[in-house]
This record gives structure tokens, sequence and C-alpha cells, in this order.
């Protein structure tokens, strides 16, 4: 007897199209390229539900929303799933009708800072403006941190990261605040990226995380197997030193995908459309992306890391 719901996953597939919602414009998470696609490990997270579910991992309709919108448009219907730097946090799961699927990508709030100004710690920054993106969970972290240590900053409030990261930049603030992942990616977009660097100290934990609605716990299944399967997949490649690891891996996960409401075929269709989790990291963060964020926690647990993948079987 199955007790699933699949009323959304019913819903994606007569409208042809997983609506996701995204940041306005991180790069290396969620940033359009030059030919208006949409590129980054929360879009290829995006794209891999839609490959699953869909079998087109193109069909995803990209709604970008500023941080305090992300679990509103959730909430009301105008999305299917949220993929957007958004941490998990008991306040958002407890206050809203939303469940996280799974974390993306560990983070922490972290400082962009000028290399001329030689700081080098966030105390160094007591006293001075420090620019934030409105609607985010920056100004408690920042009053939490600095007031342990009977220290305060000017949280400065930028509708937009765009915003927020011309704030800084002009001089009018002394920091850029954002996850640190986030900022790596703001520091990338600057005339002299050198001339930025972003302290080695997080203030906060941010476990950034796929989240859905809680009405549908089919969907939600759906959405969390589809992150646990990237991460199952590349731990595969990395036990068993083989390129066919992953397909293996595939065939395993894929003899449940009737049971999720999938067919049998839906992680071959996720490895063809962004490859395993370490393929999607390297693209969007690793050096070849211009960001080298090195995988620290984003490492599978056998790296020290914090990725331990779920069994496929």
């Amino acid at each position: 007897m199955t007790h699933r719901t699949v009323a959304t996953l019913d819903t994606v597939r007569e409208r042809g199209a997983v609506r996701a919602v995204v940041s306005q414009g991180i790069r290396g998470l969620s940033l359009p390229d030059g030919d208006g696609a949409w590129r980054g490990l929360d879009t290829d997270v995006a794209r891999a539900v839609a490959a699953a579910a869909l079998g087109d991992p193109a069909a995803v309709d990209w709604l970008p929303t500023d941080p305090g919108e992300r679990l509103n448009r959730l909430v009301s219907g105008d999305a299917d799933v949220a993929t957007c730097n958004l941490s998990w946090t008991l306040g958002r799961e407890a206050a809203q009708p939303v469940l996280f699927a799974g974390v993306t990508c560990y983070d922490g709030e972290g400082f962009l800072v000028r290399t001329a100004d030689r700081i080098t710690s966030p105390e160094q920054l007591a006293g001075h403006r420090v620019a934030t993106q409105a609607g985010t969970t920056t100004a408690g972290n920042l009053a939490a941190w600095f007031g342990s240590r009977g220290l305060k900053v000017e949280p400065v409030a930028y509708a937009t990261p765009a915003e927020a990261l011309a704030g800084y930049a002009d001089g009018s603030c002394a920091a850029y605040v954002l996850d640190r992942i986030a900022l790596a990616g703001a520091r990338a977009t600057l005339p002299r990226p050198a001339d930025h660097v972003v302290l080695e100290a997080a203030i906060s934990r941010e476990p950034m995380a796929l989240a859905v609605r809680d009405d549908d716990p089919g969907w939600f299944r759906v959405c969390r197997w589809v992150l646990q399967f990237l991460v199952g997949a590349e731990s595969a490649v990395q036990e068993e030193g083989d390129g066919g690891a992953a397909r293996a891996a595939a065939d395993r996960a894929g003899r449940h995908g009737p049971a999720l409401g999938l067919d049998e075929r839906w992680a071959h269709r996720v490895l063809d459309a962004v490859g395993t989790y370490g393929d999607v990291y390297a693209r969007n963060l690793g050096p070849a992306s211009g960001l080298d964020v090195g995988r620290g926690a984003n490492a599978l647990w056998s790296d020290g890391g914090l990725h331990y993948p779920l069994p496929l079987h």
C-alpha cells in the first residue's frame, strides 16, 4: 500500500516545466550567462529535478526573487521548488508550510573587504558600516556575533545583491557581508578582484538547501532523492574508482523510480543532465569556473566534508 501524493508531480507534468525560485543573480549559484541561460550550482539542482520528473533538464521556468519573498512564492503556489542559496533553519521550517529536502551547499556568512584596508579579522570591522542584502539572516547573524564580543557594526541593507555590492564597491561600506561562496562570485565581478579579499572567518553556519511546500510528501521525496542521488553517484565513483560506478548507482536508484512516481531511467537522466555532485561543484565553483572555491565542508565525508550519501539500494 502506498501513501504517496503526486499532485505536484502531476501538475508539473501537465505544465511541462518545473518552476524554480532562484536568486536575483549570484555567480556560481544562480546567474544568467551572456545568452540568458541560468548557470550555477543551484540551477543545476533544479535541472536535475526537471530531468528526473520530466525527462528534460531545460524544462525549468526560472523565477528570480528577492530574499524576502523566496518562501512566499513557494508557499503561494507560484513555484514548485526554491533553490536560491536559502539557509535551512528551524525558524523557517517552523513558521512556514515548507520542508527542506536536503542541503545543496554548506557555507557560512563572511566578509568581502579591500586588500588596502589590511583587515584580517571581522573584529577589525567594529564601528564600521557593512553592506547587507535585505530579507536575509545577515543582520541577526551580525548582531549575535559582534554582540557576544561587546562589539557593534552598522548593517546597511540593500534590496538586491547588485546594489549591496555597489554600496561596498563605491566606498559607502567597509565590507560586504554575505555567504562566503556568494562573496567569491561577487569578488570575481569587480573590476580589480585582486584588490579585494574574502576573509577566512565565517560568523554563522549556512546550510543552503532545496525547499518545497509541506503539503505533498511525494514531491518532497522526488526532490530529496534527486539531490541524494547526486551525492551518492559521486561517492560511488570515489569508492569504486570506476568510470561506470555512477551508472551502476543510477541503476540501483532507478529501480525505485516507479515507487516515487518516476520511471526506472530517472537517475540516468540526472547523470546525463548535470553529472554527479562533484561534477556540479567543479563546474560552477571549482578552478575552471574562475572562482576556485575549495570543497571544504562540501567534500564527501570520506574526504573530511559533510556530504554523507544515503544508501541508494
